[in-house]
């Protein structure tokens, strides 16, 4: 049986405290473990900045697990890893095959180029994007960074979205990865989706797989 080391990050204290984030990133490491037939031994849980590696002494560790005693690092999407294209694949040139992230349907060079590069440029793009709406937002003369400021209401609304917002990403993200394992074993696009609503998932408006939407779904860029 493969044994998996589970990475889980969160950029803040404030969200390994709330568990934001987190729930969404086991659940999608345990599903993928199931599907693989795989045990996870031990799970490493840092609240860091994904900017740089070498100051997330946990991720150390587990590596460092992983190359003493043969384990499979995993991770739930490749961003939780880092999102530099450089630190990525010197974490792949230490751990070799025993590395897996579960939006990866493999992690051959060619396709850890091409996330680790959109990861990179999704960091550069939310950077902008953040700097523009707190400009935009202190021009408005809004109050920035107070929570207290927020209402209860407001809080809570924010809170639901994000959970919303996690569900629906765990949901097909694990689901693609079940379709990429039933593609490997040559199953047929109608016992994918048995396969699917056998486990209990369902589309995106709430209904069964049949073979037109697993072949939608596969075809979506997780």
């Amino acid at each position: 049986m493969k044994q998996y080391i589970a990475y889980l990050r969160v950029s803040t204290k404030g969200q390994e405290r709330s568990g934001l984030g987190l729930q969404a990133q086991r659940a999608i490491i345990e599903h993928y473990a199931k599907i693989e037939g795989a045990e996870i031994v031990k799970e490493y849980l840092e609240s860091e900045s994904g900017k740089n590696i070498e100051n997330r002494p946990k991720l150390q560790q587990a590596i460092n697990d992983c190359m003493k005693n043969n384990y499979i690092l995993v991770v739930a999407k490749l961003d939780r890893l880092s999102r530099d294209v450089e630190h990525i694949f010197k974490i792949q040139k230490r751990l070799g095959d025993n590395f897996k992230s579960c939006d990866l349907p493999t992690t051959d060079a060619l396709t850890l180029s091409i996330f680790a590069g959109l990861a990179q440029r999704e960091r550069e793009i939310i950077s902008i994007r953040t700097k523009v709406a707190l400009q935009a937002k202190k021009a408005q003369g809004a109050v920035l960074g107070k929570p207290e400021h927020l209402t209860q209401e407001a809080r809570l609304k924010g809170v639901e979205a994000i959970k919303a917002k996690a569900r629906a990403n765990t949901h097909n993200r694990v689901a693609t990865a079940l379709i990429e394992k039933c593609k490997k074993e040559k199953k047929t696009l109608q016992a994918i989706a048995d396969e699917l609503n056998q486990h209990g998932f369902k589309t995106s408006q709430g209904k069964q797989f049949n073979p037109i939407s697993v072949s939608r779904l596969s075809r979506r860029v997780v």
